[in-house]
């Protein structure tokens, strides 16, 4: 990785749904792009954008963010946007129809995990197909972390020992 908060390609990280992997498996993931009102941008460039709690759904004609939070421009004016206002998604119309299909599947869900800026200037969203964790399934998680941890911190030692 390059400066903090990029990941290879070059685009800027502006928020990420840190518990989304913690809740769900994450079986796919996809780019889309994502219609904002200006003063939105302004903020989400701000890094002021929330996406805990958020998630998508398609619809016949598109797929829509639901409760992505999106303060207020602080110098905005009357014609502020909504907070929480439903947001849609830019996608080719063959992947809203698969996207359909995954979602009515049951047990899937599409959560988004990131906000991001491409060097381009465009806002992104990085849309995944997932499944819900159980409960054993998200200690199994937090048992591996801990003990991949443990070890890097036990190699890390002996490598300067």
């Amino acid at each position: 990785m390059g400066q903090a908060g990029q990941n290879p390609r070059g685009a800027r990280n502006l928020t990420v749904n840190r518990k989304a992997t913690h809740d769900y498996h994450v079986l796919e993931r996809l780019e889309a792009g994502i219609e904002l009102l200006g003063t939105e941008v302004k903020v989400v460039r701000n890094g002021e954008a929330g996406l805990t709690g958020a998630y998508a759904k398609a619809a016949n004609d598109g797929v829509y963010l639901h409760q992505v939070s999106i303060p207020p421009y602080a110098f905005g004016n009357r014609f502020n946007h909504d907070t929480l206002r439903t947001r849609r998604l830019l996608l080719h119309r063959g992947e809203v129809r698969r996207l359909r299909a995954q979602q009515e599947q049951k047990g899937l869900a599409l959560i988004p995990l990131r906000l991001y800026l491409t060097p381009r200037g465009l806002v992104k969203v990085e849309l995944a197909v997932c499944r819900g964790k159980r409960q054993p399934d998200k200690r199994e998680t937090i048992r591996r972390r801990e003990a991949d941890r443990d070890a890097s911190r036990d190699m890390a030692r002996h490598w300067r020992a």
